[in-house]
């Protein structure tokens, strides 16, 4: 018995029994997120990676079997043919104005009704906010006719402000029921305590409530704005004239005669990296702001 106490003690604590089960015990759950983050980056990130090596590889290594990760030689020309082959600069002015414009309308007006279903109590209120609801999962094509002719009839079809009421409209019942939700956690007592000092309606809604609920009119504005992005049917249909087409209908215009293929998908990855930039610059420099605010609406 003496022996084997003299040989567990001369063992390094690495090499003792129980020691690498306890190590797993305290570190083996984080590595095992780790893991699982790691293996998430991965799926997500291998797209982008794919549009990105698509957008620099020359048209005759871009389908050799088997594939190639990277090309022998990194080129830009993709992206000079595709500025090209589409008004660029132009597509990119239309998608900054409709994505921005629709974006501010929604928040806007979404804000004010919001704060009517929060604060008023009136007759219908509760049904208003439930057909908010079920607007939510009315799918688009369903009222892609009775817009377009509705739009027509007022001469909207080829606007801007048209395009930007349309996107609009699509995006005000979900940012009224996410403001709706934050502004219930502002407790009812500190506009009642301002009603109290004199302050009048506009004066409590400027000066008390809305820099409290500044991060959820923020985040719903990056929200918005990158739905309005990326949006291709109402574009594809409600614009058809250069200076009111996006980037998105760009992709679908993009073609080369000299391709085999049926789709250029070489510019088509370039003019996609040029759309996701600005969405990824968004993201990066707001995300404190965009965490915030769905943390403080998911904590109500």
């Amino acid at each position: 018995m003496s022996s084997q106490a003299a040989t567990r003690s001369q063992m390094s604590p690495q090499t003792q029994p129980g020691y690498r089960s306890a190590l797993f015990a305290r570190y083996g759950e984080s590595i095992l997120v780790y893991v699982c983050f790691a293996l998430f980056v991965v799926v997500i990130g291998l797209p982008f990676y794919f549009i990105f090596v698509s957008s620099i590889t020359p048209s005759t290594e871009l389908f050799n079997v088997p594939p190639t990760y990277w090309p022998s030689i990194p080129t830009l020309d993709n992206y000079a043919r595709m500025v090209e082959s589409i008004p660029f600069l132009t597509y990119f002015r239309n998608s900054v104005i409709f994505g921005v414009g629709s974006s501010a309308v929604s928040v806007i007006a979404a804000g004010m009704a919001a704060y009517a279903l929060a604060r008023i109590r009136f007759p219908g209120s509760n049904i208003i906010y439930l057909a908010l609801i079920l607007s939510v999962a009315l799918p688009q094509i369903a009222v892609l006719v009775p817009m377009f002719q509705t739009f027509n009839t007022f001469r909207l079809v080829n606007t801007h402000h048209g395009l930007i009421i349309m996107m609009s409209s699509l995006m005000l019942p979900f940012t009224i029921m996410t403001l709706v939700s934050f502004i219930k956690q502002v407790p009812a007592e500190i506009e009642e305590a301002a009603y109290i000092d004199g302050a009048t309606t506009v004066q409590i809604i400027l000066r008390v409530l809305l820099p409290l609920i500044r991060p959820a009119l923020f985040t719903m504005f990056l929200i918005n704005f990158i739905i309005s992005w990326n949006e291709l049917l109402y574009p594809l249909v409600f614009a058809h004239n250069v200076d009111t087409k996006t980037l998105s209908v760009g992709l679908t215009e993009l073609t080369d005669p000299g391709s085999t293929y049926t789709k250029p998908w070489d510019m088509m990855s370039a003019l996609s990296v040029f759309m996701i930039v600005p969405v990824l610059l968004i993201i990066l420099f707001g995300q404190r702001m965009i965490i915030s605010g769905l943390a403080r609406g998911a904590l109500k």
